[in-house]
């Protein structure tokens, strides 16, 4: 079910699913009611008990919303929790990709309670700044000493796009500069992400395989009916 998972500060841990897991979004033409018995298995994996995994409406912008408890799904492609009333922890998180570039940080306030976030950063999002945008926003909320995971996603051997294409973004992001291993212009987004995150003071603590050349990870790439695997984020005792 988790193709990494890890107790990354005392209290929070982060996850990646793969395969296993099972298709855990509801618009990719899947039966919702299989997809919601997926998302609650997963979360009794990670034991969250009556709490459930926030997910998001995304949309490739670069909008990000704050999280205070579960609910409707935004519409965003990022969002921050941290420890508020009434429920006094962070919101555990979820982002979906299936090529895109799945980012999950940490950082901890003042008062050392932990501020959580994840952003989904596919061409779109990595060109207008996602992830700054949600280390603002963490930092907006008090957070210091952030760190991210960055989870599989298409490499920059094997996202090819056409040579305007990879001109434009990298004009924006110069790090996303690359060619396909076959020669041809690509994009190398989790390079970006990098970037971006070096940028903004932010270490890497994790990155993750490339979701085309892997078996146990969804790719649109690879097949454009697949399904959506999950980068996580939550708190517990």
């Amino acid at each position: 079910m988790f193709l990494w998972r890890d107790e990354v500060r005392p209290g929070v841990s982060v996850a990646f699913t793969d395969t296993d897991a099972g298709n855990l979004a509801l618009h990719v033409g899947d039966n919702p009611d299989d997809v919601e018995l997926r998302r609650i298995r997963l979360e009794q994996a990670a034991g969250l008990g009556q709490k459930r995994f926030q997910f998001m409406d995304q949309v490739h912008g670069n909008h990000v919303e704050f999280i205070a408890s579960h609910g409707t799904g935004p519409t965003a492609d990022a969002m921050v929790s941290a420890a508020v009333r009434p429920n006094g922890w962070p919101q555990p998180l979820a982002v979906m990709v299936a090529d895109c570039v799945p980012v999950v940080l940490v950082g901890t306030d003042s008062s050392d309670q932990p501020v959580i976030a994840v952003a989904h950063a596919g061409r779109p999002g990595v060109a207008s700044g996602i992830v700054p945008s949600t280390v603002a926003e963490m930092r907006h909320r008090g957070a210091g000493d952030i760190r991210a995971w960055v989870g599989p996603s298409i490499c920059g051997s094997c996202y090819e796009v056409p040579e305007q294409l990879r001109s434009e973004v990298s004009a924006m992001v110069p790090a996303t500069w690359s060619s396909t291993s076959w020669g041809t212009p690509s994009l190398d987004l989790p390079a970006g992400v990098r970037a971006q995150l070096d940028e903004s003071g932010v270490a890497v603590e994790y990155l993750g395989e490339c979701t085309l050349e892997s078996d146990s990870l969804f790719s649109y790439r690879k097949d454009s009916r697949t399904g959506r695997f999950a980068g996580l984020v939550w708190t517990h005792d």
